[in-house]
């Protein structure tokens, strides 16, 4: 007699109980099966703090429906039975269990879902519920527009939400967006809340040892592992970032400064993209802090449009122009990946710091992404392939649905425009004004074409002549162009030979 109607494999970003494939789940005929999968764990180089993370949360979350009597079979890593893949350890316990059905809820990667659609099993697909908008409802939302626009998008959400919006439907403060005022640099005397950290149990530290000992080449310290693992530290998290880094957040979002590398974030993301947080709470909790008067409604907006407009945005567009958008290369670039981006190995005290800290805690925040690490990369002409493996690698939040958008079009302007009206290039005067890094730098930001000039200002200005064809015709790059249409000429110069023998030292394999 069978005794499994429905086997339920829920993957290790999926680690919520309201998640939609575990809704009717019958404690005495269903059976829930998670696998570590060495596949998953090593199809790029992970950080061995996400590898941690992700094997340690799906435990105790395998334990806490062990606890509400759910039948679950688990599939650890060092199993001498684990076959090494999802779709394999898939078709083997359906092989075991027969099951009548077999329930999914949509994957967060393009290439896993294919896999699994392709395992020569019959699935039933549900959709992901812990997102504000349906891959469906993406698209019909996005048919027939030439371009898509996040600030759009990103209003349909409020109104669908309802959030920090007034009786008649208008936005709350009179505009959607207060953007322009989550851009002040840190004040010298403005000290940010210390993080709140959370010690490993028993599980975890089986965990780490396990880790340890399978990915010793992959690259990241695994000793100052601190994150959250259950759902009751993650709230933990959570309310210790609504009562210490919210209120700041507002202003200082956009800040960075040397040896801190959370500020007033709340380092979140993580515990969210693998279900141990819900967005709809998190974003409640945001508005109520507003009409508590507990926080300004620059603090609260633009955490809630970080959630509902630009996380929900890029997963639409992901799922909308995968697999093809994944070979997006605007700008045909070839060059590597610079070894510096593994090793924190430079004299560049942006890159250096912003690297160091990725390695050492599997986080950076968004502008350190964007305008730090990733403007490097768009400047230098680096594939943005190996650009993107990287940022997958060694984020403990990066899930590829939310990492690629964000890094092939947002960070590299790959996609050629689709993600962001201009690509985000910035010259050393940007990471100047919104950080401390250049008083500690070995190069002078004053400086463009001398040996001892901030390397982001000639590489730069090389962009936009390198690429002048190409972006002169956009609106937003008007005035950049007529600066540097100002210059002399005997200064482009100066400023492209710096630029060449930048890139020259990039393709030898050097540092700068």
């Amino acid at each position: 007699m069978k005794i499994t109607r429905r086997l339920l494999p829920v993957l290790g970003d999926q680690l919520s109980f309201n998640l939609a494939s575990l809704q009717g789940l019958d404690t005495k005929s269903d059976t829930v099966l998670l696998a570590e999968v060495m596949e998953e764990a090593s199809h790029v180089p992970h950080h061995p703090q996400k590898i941690t993370l992700i094997f340690s949360a799906m435990r105790h979350f395998a334990e806490a429906l062990r606890q509400r009597g759910v039948q679950v079979q688990y599939v650890t890593l060092d199993d001498p039975e684990n076959t090494g893949s999802l779709p394999s350890e898939l078709r083997r316990w359906q092989a075991v269990m027969q099951p009548d059905e077999i329930h999914i809820t949509e994957c967060g990667d393009w290439r896993l879902e294919q896999s699994l659609k392709d395992c020569g099993l019959e699935i039933q697909w549900h959709c992901d519920s812990r997102f504000l908008c349906t891959r469906t409802e993406f698209s019909s939302w996005a048919k027939g527009k030439k371009q898509l626009r996040m600030e759009f998008f990103y209003r349909e959400m409020r109104r669908k939400s309802t959030l920090l919006l007034n009786g008649d439907g208008s936005p709350v403060g009179g505009a959607w967006n207060f953007d322009a005022e989550n851009r002040k640099a840190l004040p010298k005397n403005l000290k940010p809340p210390a993080p709140a950290r959370f010690t490993p149990d028993a599980i975890t530290q089986d965990v780490l040892a396990l880790v340890a000992k399978h990915f010793t080449r992959h690259y990241g310290a695994l000793d100052t592992f601190d994150y959250p693992v259950t759902h009751a530290d993650a709230k933990a998290l959570w309310d210790y970032f609504l009562d210490w880094g919210l209120a700041a957040f507002g202003d200082y979002q956009d800040a960075m400064a040397s040896e801190e590398p959370f500020l007033f974030h709340a380092r979140i993301s993580a515990a969210l993209n693998i279900g141990l947080l819900d967005l709809r709470q998190l974003c409640s909790d945001v508005e109520s802090a507003y009409w508590s008067g507990s926080v300004a409604l620059n603090a609260a907006e633009g955490f809630i449009r970080q959630l509902i407009g630009w996380r929900e945005y890029v997963r639409g567009v992901y799922w909308l122009k995968m697999p093809e958008y994944a070979d997006g290369n605007e700008f045909s670039n070839t060059r590597s990946l610079p070894e510096f981006y593994w090793t924190g190995q430079t004299k560049m005290n942006c890159m250096r710091q912003a690297i160091n800290q990725s390695l050492q805690h599997a986080y950076a925040h968004h502008i350190q992404r964007l305008m730090v690490t990733g403007n490097f990369a768009l400047l230098a002409g680096i594939a943005p392939s190996q650009l993107c493996e990287w940022y997958l690698a060694i984020y403990m939040d990066a899930f590829d649905w939310v990492e690629l958008p964000n890094t092939l079009g947002m960070v590299m302007h790959a996609d050629g425009g689709y993600m962001g009206s201009k690509p985000y290039c910035a010259s050393g005067q940007y990471i100047k004004r919104m950080s401390d890094y250049c008083r500690g730098c070995a190069y002078k930001v004053s400086e463009s074409t001398t040996d001892d000039a901030c390397p982001f200002n000639a590489l730069y200005w090389h962009f936009l002549m390198r690429h002048s064809d190409r972006l002169r015709s956009n609106h937003r790059m008007g005035m950049l162009y007529k600066n540097l249409d100002r210059m002399p000429e005997s200064k482009q110069q100066a400023l492209w030979q710096r630029g060449q023998q930048l890139l020259a030292k990039l393709d030898h394999g050097e540092s700068f």
